[in-house]
């Protein structure tokens, strides 16, 4: 009867046993330890790698230095959240597309101007010049007889009236 007695009191022993034990035991192991640090190790270099992403982009949108070294700390000092909030406050265009733009802008307002230009030297000239005054290209042609400037497409002067001759086809030799 003892024996039997021995039995039942390690069934009884095993049957009130913490269920939690299994949980104690994995997390004092080494795995866990070993888990763990992995984790942090991956966690740290994602961080560092959102933080240079914020230098990196922060650079491309942003000329003022101290601008760029508080973005910058905002992207490191509250991590994983720091770049969120990069994110939403940064500049919406790259410091080139603004430059870009700029000079796309310009580039239109000089080509609306109303000045006419030489075609070749871009200088400004008046519609009454027969040739260019900073390069001496030939503009217009003068009229034989008033001597006023003619576009090319003109067939008389309407200055005069007098007839525009075309300039002859070279003949082939």
């Amino acid at each position: 009867m003892t024996r039997a007695y021995i039995l039942l009191a390690q069934t009884v022993e095993d049957d009130e046993s913490d269920p939690f034990d299994f949980f104690r035991d994995f997390f004092e192991s080494e795995v866990w330890l070993l888990i763990r640090n992995v984790v942090l190790f991956f966690l740290f270099i994602f961080w560092a790698a959102s933080a240079y992403w914020v230098y990196k982009d922060a650079r491309r949108r942003i000329e003022d230095p101290w601008l760029l070294a508080m973005a910058v700390a905002l992207g490191i000092f509250p991590p994983f959240i720091g770049p969120l909030l990069y994110m939403f406050f940064r500049p919406p265009e790259y410091v080139e597309d603004v430059r870009e733009r700029e000079l796309e802008i310009k580039a239109m307002e000089e080509s609306l101007d109303t000045a006419e230009r030489c075609p070749v030297c871009r200088a400004a000239i008046d519609p009454t010049f027969l040739a260019c005054p900073v390069c001496t290209t030939k503009l217009k042609e003068a009229c034989r007889r008033c001597k006023a400037p003619l576009e090319p497409l003109w067939q008389i002067c309407p200055f005069c009236e007098t007839p525009v001759e075309s300039p002859r086809a070279v003949e082939n030799l």
